[in-house]
């Protein structure tokens, strides 16, 4: 495990009076790490769209199913995880690692409060190695010029992106950043996505993402299937393609939510 640290967040960073994704997402997953303006917030969205929980905890179930299935049945023992959010349960590295103890993680977050609690995802097994990068999803470049002391990107790696290209709000821009990522890794490496969008029954949810958007930061948007599918361009998918983050590799009568899904590997 790497011997550094990263500083504490500094108390001018962190706004406790706008609402932060990162502190509504963990709010809506059951946990403390939020403030009242966070909560008042989330309440506001899940009384415009009630299954918002419900898409949070698919999302998170739809991480753990692709890091088990990825390091265990695929062999992939390197993760880049970016968006990583604060901390809860079954974390990409505790996943991963056991399954593979060797594997190896990088967490990417540009968050202050994530910062501050960034100690709790730098727990690693012994034989592997953890690490968190204070870096911009809109920054590629950077994020792998800071993960290569932990990674060997001539070697496949997952690139997690979960829930995070949707704060990237033009969608060529977005495309951008997903070619830069994957053009540095290998053949073998595989990209993890999920993104909300209005179609699969989140039409309701516009209306909250708007309120989001005149409440809270950062801003947010939804894609259609064809839009999310772009991302994918050039990369094999998985089966079972492009669904529901909720009915991907579990059961196919599981209540969708509306929250793309998919994992594409890198011929």
């Amino acid at each position: 495990m790497s011997e550094h640290r990263p500083q504490a967040a500094a108390p001018d960073r962190i706004r406790t009076d706008v609402a932060h994704n990162a502190r509504v997402w963990n709010y809506w997953l059951g946990g403390k790490d939020n403030y009242p303006v966070d909560r008042a917030v989330g309440d506001q969205v899940t009384g415009m769209y009630p299954s918002i929980g419900e898409v949070a905890r698919a999302d998170r179930a739809f991480l753990g199913r692709a890091v088990r299935h990825l390091a265990g049945d695929v062999g992939i023992d390197q993760f880049l995880d970016i968006g990583t959010g604060l901390p809860t349960a079954d974390n990409t590295h505790e996943t991963a690692q056991h399954t593979a103890p060797h594997a190896r993680v990088v967490y990417v977050d540009n968050d202050p409060v994530v910062l501050a609690h960034a100690r709790a995802l730098l727990s690693s097994s012994l034989e592997g190695a953890t690490e968190y990068i204070d870096a911009d999803a809109h920054h590629p470049e950077r994020i792998l010029a800071a993960a290569e002391p932990t990674l060997d990107l001539g070697r496949p790696v997952a690139v997690m992106m979960l829930g995070i290209l949707n704060f990237v709000l033009d969608t060529d821009e977005a495309r951008s950043i997903v070619r830069t990522l994957m053009a540095a890794v290998p053949s073998g490496s595989h990209l993890v996505l999920t993104h909300p969008t209005l179609e699969l029954g989140g039409e309701g949810n516009e209306a909250a993402m708007r309120f989001w958007n005149e409440n809270a930061t950062p801003p947010i948007t939804a894609r259609s299937r064809e839009e999310f599918a772009s991302f994918l361009d050039g990369l094999a998918l998985l089966e079972p393609g492009i669904v529901s983050c909720s009915r991907w590799r579990t059961n196919p009568r599981e209540r969708e939510v509306a929250q793309f899904g998919a994992v594409g590997r890198k011929p």
